[in-house]
């Protein structure tokens, strides 16, 4: 079976949804991928789900490589892979300047470094050895993790261009990428292949399986600003040939006018980055990025339109 994962949690206080877990495995999903930003912490609810749904692979969609010290990263990742031997897939990114330093007060410096120097470290503390290394962004003097899990997890890096891309097929498992087309997919998982045969490619993918388009577009451009205004993500779009389309966005969102600039978003980059439409038209499109190069489609339910996001997840299952 070809994975086919979902993000977690599900709407909902987390100790109600044991039971819908239980139905993803029927419904045929194989991954849950869980994040952190400023909604549940990124471990707990993986946690859960290997007590409640043993079938499932669990991964991390990212964990933000400045949030957690390294030490207690490679704790993370060993603890989770300990309580789910074989099933982890660990994900690591910089996250962005909003989440790490607004929210986290850390300093967001030398994002590629932190997180080339944080994959480094956590294969040599996974390893068992004592490490005492200087890497570029830290330094770490007699660690030796206490617990070795029996399988060691996976190791993806988030990444957007091409420095983080080829660092995710050179020194990792394969990569994560976000709000990017089928079309898109090419370029990004062809840079990741080039640096290693068989890496995989995961991709959160939103998806509003409705056919309302006004209000999926209205909804879908307010989404998007949060994101496209984020250096890194702007950069990204810009990089991917995004820049004339999203340019007049852009200036009126720097000139204070929110309300303006969420009109400057093409309809066509909402079609673009969120999958819409019949649930048949949405698995439809799923496979496109599938067939582009994504290895495992992570899907985020964006539920626009009022409709409900649990039948939402039961009709875009991979058994329809």
């Amino acid at each position: 079976m070809s994975p086919y994962g979902l993000t977690i949690p599900l709407p909902g206080p987390l100790h109600s949804q044991q039971d819908f877990y239980r139905e993803l495995v029927e419904l045929g999903y194989t991954d849950v991928w869980s994040a952190e930003s400023n909604g549940a912490e990124g471990l707990i609810p993986l946690a859960l789900a290997a007590a409640w749904a043993p079938e499932l692979r669990l991964g991390t969609a990212i964990l933000p490589a400045y949030t957690r010290s390294p030490a207690l990263m490679a704790q993370s990742a060993a603890t989770i892979a300990d309580a789910a031997p074989g099933r982890v897939a660990f994900g690591i990114g910089s996250s962005s300047n909003v989440i790490v330093e607004n929210w986290n007060g850390v300093p967001f410096e030398e994002p590629y470094k932190r997180v080339r120097d944080t994959v480094r470290f956590l294969k040599d503390a996974l390893s068992g050895e004592k490490v005492t290394e200087d890497y570029d962004s830290f330094s770490i003097k007699g660690f030796r993790l206490g617990i070795i899990p029996e399988q060691p997890p996976k190791l993806l890096v988030a990444a957007l261009r091409e420095g983080m891309l080829r660092l995710a097929g050179r020194e990792a498992d394969g990569a994560i990428v976000n709000w990017l087309s089928p079309d898109d997919v090419t370029t990004v998982a062809g840079i990741v292949n080039e640096q290693g045969p068989d890496r995989e490619v995961v991709a959160r993918i939103f998806v509003c399986p409705s056919e309302d388009r006004e209000a999926v577009i209205a909804g879908g451009r307010y989404t998007l600003a949060a994101y496209l205004n984020v250096p890194v993500y702007k950069a990204f779009h810009q990089w991917l040939g995004r820049g004339d389309l999203l340019g007049a966005h852009w200036e009126r969102w720097d000139a204070g006018d929110r309300q303006g600039a969420l009109g400057e978003i093409p309809e066509s980059v909402v079609d673009d980055l969120i999958v819409h439409g019949s649930p048949d038209q949405c698995r439809a499109r799923i496979s496109q990025y599938m067939k582009n190069g994504i290895t495992t489609p992570a899907l985020a339910v964006m539920p626009f339109g009022g409709i409900d996001p649990i039948e939402a997840i039961r009709s875009l299952a991979p058994g329809k």
